[in-house]
């Protein structure tokens, strides 16, 4: 029997912040890969993609309808938790027959939540097998308890109220054997980065890290060791993309892409070989490149490179686990400017031992690197991660709204700074950093994403406003 599936993101999150500030619309690739795996058994799905499309809950509710699901799957991240339970609760009361599935690295550490917020069942950890697994079962047996016992990787509440968990599921080894994501059921014209419609293609090339910083869930979710797919499965993947949907542009969905070397020396010789126009962007480290490697990656299609540099403090990096010193940090950005490249460093600020000067140093340690953008964050303790512990533990988090864990707002207080201080000097790294004349005159030059000025000049109002009313 033919199962009818509706994945989703929940309607209305194109009004959280994450969205209305960056204009960043990317689509929802884990979403696509468990469409892909559904159809290649021959059940039928769809995908809303709420935020790109800005799907209102009213206008959810009719594409349901006019959908008969007897299986809706939500993808939950943290900030949008709230929408997607509100979302359940009323997919409950208006169709009580559909089985409601939520995965994701938010139901995954907390699926008693999910649970008792009008999820029937939980996917924990990586989907794809799970949920070929689930929707078999539930298509053939239906979702008694006796059932679901049966799958691993699940959560699930029995006619008692009692949460259920099955055993994990072990990581797929071999990606290469999960299909490509579902795109076609995927508004491909709609995706932009900083409100600006570019054709542009998100891939992920590997799952996992090894290194597990206190602040990220990868390595919790997806594991400690990295799992490539081949080179030569990926570039099949991105041959597919150019010729149907005329990319120019990849961005590798990866935390760190450039760390095997094998992988992007046959990537790009085999994009090379194929005659593919594309330029890529990544994810790096700054302690698994030297500058033969960075000219190497410039010079053979990549157009900006992503490092997390996250603090000033190399006691901060060690508590942390980031595994990188300052030193490395200063000679990778050095090398980049030698080379002419672009490239991204992220910031954190407020981690829950630092002090003012904590937070001047890495704003002064961003401006010192002047790499091409930087993006500052306000640390966040995510659920799933050492941090969430540790800040629960020591009573440190003071907003328990998840719409509110978007990195924009700060929801942790530190044991020396309050959560009014930390947003001041979020505000005052960006202020500090793109309202210098050499780097608006760097934009001006170079003609790159002008929006992102306009973004930033507009959150920033309030506060430029402020320093000259103080002044």
């Amino acid at each position: 029997m033919e199962m009818r599936v509706l994945l989703a993101l929940p309607p209305d999150s194109h009004e959280c912040e994450i969205y209305k500030v960056t204009g960043i619309r990317a689509p929802p690739l884990g979403l696509g890969y468990v469409a892909s795996v559904l159809e290649s058994l021959g059940h039928k799905v769809t995908i809303i993609d709420s935020p790109t499309l800005r799907i209102s809950t009213k206008e959810f509710m009719v594409k349901v309808k006019e959908f008969k699901p007897d299986i809706i799957g939500l993808s939950i991240q943290t900030p949008l938790a709230p929408k997607a339970y509100r979302t359940a609760k009323l997919l409950k009361e208006e169709l009580n027959d559909i089985v409601i599935i939520a995965g994701g690295i938010h139901p995954t550490f907390l699926y008693k939540e999910a649970l008792s917020n009008g999820i029937d069942i939980v996917v924990r950890g990586e989907g794809e097998e799970t949920i070929r697994e689930l929707v078999e079962v539930i298509e053939k047996y239906g979702s008694s308890e006796e059932v679901l016992k049966k799958v691993r990787g699940i959560a699930f509440k029995n006619k008692e109220g009692k949460v259920i968990t099955t055993q994990l599921r072990n990581y797929i080894l071999d990606l290469d054997k999960v299909p490509s994501p579902a795109r076609h059921l995927l508004p491909m014209d709609k995706y932009t980065l900083f409100n600006k419609s570019i054709r542009v293609a998100h891939v992920m090339a590997s799952r996992g890290c090894p290194y597990g910083c206190i602040f990220c869930s990868t390595s919790y979710f997806w594991g400690r060791r990295i799992r490539f797919r081949s080179a030569l499965n990926v570039v099949n993947e991105v041959e597919e993309i150019v010729d149907k949907y005329k990319a120019k542009y990849i961005v590798f969905t990866d935390d760190e892409l450039v760390s095997n070397r094998r992988f992007t020396h046959e990537f790009i010789r085999e994009i090379r070989e194929r005659g593919l126009d594309i330029v890529f962007t990544a994810g790096a480290r700054v302690d698994h490149v030297n500058k033969d490697y960075l000219k190497f990656l410039y010079d053979n299609g990549c157009v900006a490179l992503y490092f997390g540099v996250e603090s000033a403090s190399q006691e901060t990096l060690n508590k942390v686990g980031k595994g990188i010193t300052l030193d490395q940090v200063r000679r990778v950005f050095r090398w980049v400017k030698e080379l002419r490249g672009f490239a991204t460093g992220s910031f954190m600020l407020g981690f829950p031992w630092e002090r003012v000067e904590d937070l001047e140093n890495t704003i002064k340690f961003a401006i010192e690197l002047d790499p091409s953008y930087a993006q500052f964050t306000i640390v966040t303790p995510y659920p799933g991660t050492p941090l969430y512990n540790f800040a629960k533990e020591n009573n440190l988090i003071v907003d328990t709204d998840w719409e509110h864990y978007t990195t924009l707002k700060p929801v942790m207080r530190g044991f020396h700074l309050n959560p009014q201080t930390i947003y001041r000097y979020l505000k005052k790294a960006y202020y500090k950093f793109y309202l210098r004349l050499g780097f608006l005159w760097r934009e001006l030059k170079e003609g790159r994403f002008h929006e992102l000025i306009r973004i930033l000049l507009k959150e920033l109002g309030s506060y430029v406003f402020e320093k000259l009313l103080i002044r």
